[in-house]
């Protein structure tokens, strides 16, 4: 399933239109108060047949790294967010985006960007950044390579909506990124006993520190993770102590229902 390494974050979010069947350009609405809190009235710009409205004064989330995709294995199975997972709809899996949050992920090998929303953590391994749907894959282009370096970029959706003769784009708000339930994951193991281990050397250290059991592959593994912080700022910060002593491979995940 799915995989670490995180690169660049922060700058620029972007908002993305599905702009479903129309050819025609949208009327530019005359100036003055909006007739609905949500609603903005600068036309998007248009790449790559997808519409973005650039918000200059807000938080974003961006990253760079690899990318893999899940596929048959756990197709049917619940995502994170409760739903079951479709590998043939277009979502993706990440370790702390809000889950529900829309992306625009770029394939930085060939150029193609695909929306995706994610609705399921990981990947849980460290080098990956995003586990992809089969579906997405396929249209990134890196379904039969298997990984891909990918750029992602945290998206909000717009939708248009017509007042009298004028159009505007209504938008969802900007979820956190920084704040939630967040832990550090410090190890993944076959064997039960060595995840038990492992707890037990760090338990002096940390109030809180769970073992996870997961399948991937038809494999039962056990993921370690320590600490409960509602900031990713600190989680990174532990992360960074975790890392000097020894734990190369650790990486922050958010933590649901904690």
């Amino acid at each position: 399933m799915r995989t670490p390494t995180m690169g660049s974050r922060c700058v620029m979010i972007f908002l993305v239109l599905f702009f479903a069947g129309c050819s025609t350009a949208p009327r530019h609405p005359p100036k003055g108060n909006l007739p609905q809190t949500g609603l903005r009235s600068q036309r998007p710009y248009q790449i790559n047949g997808i519409w973005y409205y650039p918000l200059p004064s807000a938080e974003g989330y961006r990253e760079e790294g690899y990318a893999s995709w899940y596929g048959q294995d756990f197709h049917g199975k619940p995502t994170s967010c409760g739903e079951p997972y479709d590998m043939n709809a277009m979502t993706a899996a990440h370790k702390t985006l809000p889950l529900g949050t829309y992306v625009k992920v770029t394939n930085l090998e060939n150029g193609q960007s695909s929306i995706l929303r994610v609705n399921d953590r990981g990947p849980f391994v460290s080098g990956r950044i995003i586990d992809l749907s089969c579906r997405a894959a396929q249209e990134l282009g890196s379904y039969r390579k298997g990984l891909a370096l990918v750029r992602v970029e945290a998206v909000q959706v717009a939708k248009e909506q017509t007042v009298g003769q004028d159009t505007y784009w209504k938008v969802e708000p900007v979820p956190s990124f920084r704040y939630g339930s967040f832990g550090v994951q410090v190890g993944a193991f076959r064997e039960q006993t060595n995840a038990l281990r492992l707890k037990e050397r760090l338990s002096k250290g940390y109030p809180v520190i769970d073992v996870f059991p997961f399948q991937d592959k038809g494999y039962q593994y056990y993921r370690v993770q320590v600490g409960a912080y509602r900031d990713i700022l600190l989680a990174q910060q532990e992360l960074h102590r975790l890392q000097t002593m020894g734990f190369g491979d650790a990486f922050v995940v958010a933590m649901e229902g904690r």
